[in-house]
């Protein structure tokens, strides 16, 4: 067995990691020993953050039981109260649904809400915040925003409502009588936690680097094999195998709080802001090595002469295509402020991110060895 997939198959094991939960934990101290093992200088990055503990979730109408799942962050409820419906901004602003139960489908579903401290929310999601703080709801229900997986509408744990989701044959019997009170029971709490990052650098670092990344924290529900265990193993694979006789340093950064906020990114920049004039790129694993995707990647913030020599290199793989640049992931900390940026991901199985069945068997080794074998090339190009 590869060290790869060694080290996939124990964050696999681990199961989901949301931020500052114990396997999340879990995964930061496994990371570092693997970092501590390389004979890597390893820095842990601790922040504050909230954890969220649910042991149950109950919705149930006239004593028939309802499928039902509460979305990440939610607080504790138990409430009995008819729904009342809103499927556009206008409708959200013309019902009243103090006490009552507020069930949110149609345009208003059409993509998760940005969380509150986001700053890249627009004024759709500042509006739609105001109108639900505004309309003091006892609880919210919502479908799930893609149908693609099921992606839950909130996960904020600066959104001080109970909040859940429903599939979509449970909305429908729920719109056909309103006005008929439902149970909702949420057991569920948020705890004051610490998060952190796991930065690894190459002895005597010169003032030049090169960072490679890849976030290990996971959603509420997914072992997150694709999204992004394959990330981080290919990540400790490299940190392990990467020869370092070369006139720049290599820095490896493992992100927590990709999934959920208060984002990693933010200490690593508060932290590290002062050399970041001294990074040569960015690249970041993010979804890479999909069994029944093809593994993909892209160039943000790279002069012509740098992306030229990257699509050269991407061009020795045949099973590796060139995609349009995404922002979605770690990268974009970087490319935001200039620092060239080549992410990598899967193409064709988008679906799969997020959801339950993004387990072991979802992750190609092939795929993966052809990530680490695309890096590797890559850091040799910046000689």
């Amino acid at each position: 067995m590869s060290n790869t997939i060694y080290h996939l198959q124990t964050l696999i094991g681990l199961g989901p990691r949301p931020i500052a939960s114990p396997a999340n934990q879990a995964a930061a101290d496994y990371i570092r020993e693997s970092f501590c093992a390389a004979g890597l200088e390893v820095e842990e990055q601790p922040y504050a953050a909230t954890a969220w503990e649910h042991r149950s979730t109950l919705l149930e109408q006239n004593g028939k039981r309802l499928e039902c799942t509460a979305n990440a962050f939610s607080l504790p409820c138990d409430v009995t109260a008819p729904i009342v419906p809103a499927a556009s901004l206008a409708e959200l602003e013309a019902v009243a649904a103090k006490g009552k139960i507020l069930f949110l489908y149609g345009d208003l579903v059409r993509a998760p809400l940005a969380a509150k401290s986001w700053f890249l929310r627009d004024e759709r999601d500042t509006r739609f915040f105001e109108l639900l703080e505004a309309k003091q709801p006892a609880a919210v229900l919502a479908l799930p925003t893609s149908a693609g997986y099921f992606c839950q509408l909130t996960e904020d744990w600066e959104l001080d409502l109970p909040a859940a989701t429903v599939p979509v044959d449970v909305a429908l019997y729920l719109l056909c009588e309103p006005q008929i009170p439902i149970h909702l029971f949420i057991d569920a709490r948020r705890v004051p936690a610490t998060a952190r990052n796991v930065v690894a650098r190459t002895p005597h670092m010169p003032k030049q680097r090169l960072v490679l990344c890849a976030h290990f924290d996971t959603k509420i529900n997914t072992p997150g094999a694709t999204d992004n265990s394959g990330g981080v193993a290919a990540l400790l694979s490299l940190a392990e195998t990467l020869p370092r006789d070369r006139p720049f340093g290599l820095e490896f950064i493992a992100f927590n709080g990709e999934e959920y906020l208060p984002i990693g990114d933010d200490e690593y920049l508060r932290r590290g802001e002062g050399y970041f004039g001294d990074i040569l790129a960015c690249i970041n694993m993010d979804g890479a090595g999909a069994a029944l995707g093809t593994n993909n990647v892209t160039a943000i913030s790279c002069p012509p002469e740098l992306e030229a020599k990257i699509k050269s290199v991407a061009e020795k793989f045949p099973g590796v295509v060139w995609v349009d640049p995404w922002p979605e992931s770690n990268h974009s900390t970087f490319s935001f402020r200039g620092i060239p940026a080549i992410p990598l991901g899967s193409t064709g199985m988008r679906g799969l991110a997020h959801s339950v069945d993004d387990t072991l068997e979802q992750v190609s080794p092939a795929k993966l060895d052809e990530v680490t074998a695309l890096v590797k090339e890559l850091v040799e190009s910046f000689k």
